[in-house]
């Protein structure tokens, strides 16, 4: 029998530039739409003391330099063994479609796994989904040090094909890819 019932569900994310702020609130839409009962929390802004009412509970994070934010990388920790008993889904938001555009599978998988599995493994998850999505390179909202780091990368990311609309942003994000794991995340949420 499908549920259509509304599952209550958090989801909470740790973001530098902004980019993984949109793509939560993307996941909540879809879930939304799904029947569930979605809250988004921004962990920088909001800190949560309790976690009990929330049956699915999905953890995001920005990706620099393969490390998680701090806030989002404190929520795994602080609420370690409740996260065990409840459905558990985590993405993060890294540049993996520059890779993937140049061909770089193995760069991918690399990112992947240190994004993604050595997290889990980090904190003994067992979620129920992990996704692994492309976001915002914002020169914008870089401090000068990390800008200029960064400047390196303005000509590849033109030459792969990314568009910087408006100017100092460029846009990674493939939103089907975001979408349909949201969808599918509904579907493993009510088994």
């Amino acid at each position: 029998m499908d549920c259509r019932c509304g599952v209550k569900t958090l989801i909470v994310y740790g973001t530098r530039y902004g980019a993984t702020t949109e793509t939560s609130k993307e996941l909540a839409k879809v879930l939304r739409e799904e029947g569930f009962e979605t809250i988004v929390v921004n962990a920088k802004e909001e800190k949560i003391k309790d976690i009990s009412e929330y049956e699915l509970v999905v953890v995001g994070s920005g990706m620099r330099m393969g490390k998680w934010t701090g806030e989002a990388d404190d929520f795994l920790k602080r609420f370690n063994r409740e996260l065990g008993q409840k459905k558990l889904a985590i993405f993060v938001s890294s540049m993996k479609s520059v890779s993937e555009r140049e061909g770089k599978t193995m760069d991918v998988a690399s990112s992947r796994k240190v994004a993604l599995e050595d997290k889990v493994s980090q904190f003994s998850l067992h979620p129920i989904a992990m996704g692994f999505f492309s976001g915002v390179i914002d020169f914008n909202k870089m401090d000068f040090l990390t800008r200029r780091t960064m400047g390196f990368l303005k000509p590849q990311l033109e030459k792969d094909g990314f568009n910087e609309e408006p100017p100092g942003v460029y846009e990674l994000r493939d939103w089907d890819e975001i979408r349909s794991w949201a969808r599918d995340l509904a579907v493993k949420a009510r088994q």
